[in-house]
This record gives C-alpha cells, sequence and structure tokens, in this order.
C-alpha cells in the first residue's frame, strides 16, 4: 500500500467595497487595512476546500 501526504487547503472569501482612484490604490487601501486587522476572516466567510495527494513511497 502507498503512502501520501495529502495538502487540505481552505479558502476565505470577503468582499468589501472602497472608493480610490483606480484598482491598484483600491486593493493597496484593502490590504492595508487587512494588515491592521480591519478585516477578519472567519469561518462564515468559507468559501471552498481543495484536497491534493502526492505520492510519497511506492
Amino acid at each position: 500500500m502507498a503512502r501520501y501526504k495529502v495538502e487540505i487547503m481552505e479558502t476565505l472569501r470577503h468582499v468589501v467595497e472602497v472608493e480610490a482612484g483606480n484598482q491598484q490604490m483600491a486593493e493597496q487601501m484593502v490590504d492595508d487595512r487587512w494588515k491592521h486587522r480591519e478585516y477578519i476572516l472567519n469561518a462564515d466567510n468559507f468559501a471552498g476546500v481543495e484536497f491534493k495527494a502526492i505520492c510519497t513511497v511506492d
């Protein structure tokens, strides 16, 4: 029987609306706010999960 390492990747998603001069500024504004913990994502923001198996030993 083979052995596998399985990666579990959960995705959280939250959409915020901001006013900015352009897309780059909007993304930077939200990035800064996220880094300052103005946006905290949790289980309520769950958007999906992926599993990826990699065989380690035959």
